[in-house]
């Protein structure tokens, strides 16, 4: 990967619906260049999908909350079972494996607090393998969707 393939990920990361040929000339590349690049990208994997960014409180969703999960034996069924549940359900936008106690992170969100409580009853406190569960209500988000580093 050199500069101008990094320029191309920059402009993409800040505009991801930009027309190909916008792309070229902001990086100062003929089109089919720039495709060819942009494909190879993707191919590589590098590029793994494009999104749109919707905000939560347009659908309701103004309560988001971080779980801490320590699982009560840490065998590859255990995991497995557990990583399976969580990917089924639709609340949690980041689940992450960590070093060390917890052993994950989840971040969840929901209407509000009566909606979270039925969520955390009915569902995330049932997750197989779960020994302890804790919580904690984020305030607001400092920093959401940052560029990488390029």
């Amino acid at each position: 990967m050199d500069a101008i393939d990094r320029q191309i990920l920059a402009e993409l990361q800040r505009d991801g619906r930009q027309t190909l040929t916008d792309l070229a000339e902001r990086v100062r590349l003929s089109v089919s260049p720039c495709h060819r690049r942009l494909r190879a990208l993707e191919q590589s994997g590098v590029i793994t999908g494009y999104h749109a960014r919707i905000d939560p409180a347009a659908l309701g969703l103004t309560f988001e909350a971080l779980l801490f999960v320590t699982m009560r034996e840490a065998t590859r069924t255990s995991i497995a079972t557990f990583e399976t549940a969580v990917a089924e359900l639709p609340n949690v936008l980041l689940a992450q494996r960590l070093f060390g106690d917890p052993d994950y992170l989840l971040r969840v969100v929901a209407k509000d607090l009566s909606d979270y409580q039925r969520l955390y009853d009915e569902e995330l406190s049932g997750l197989p393998g779960v020994q302890r569960v804790s919580s904690t209500l984020v305030m607001r988000s400092v920093v959401e969707d940052r560029p990488l580093p390029l």
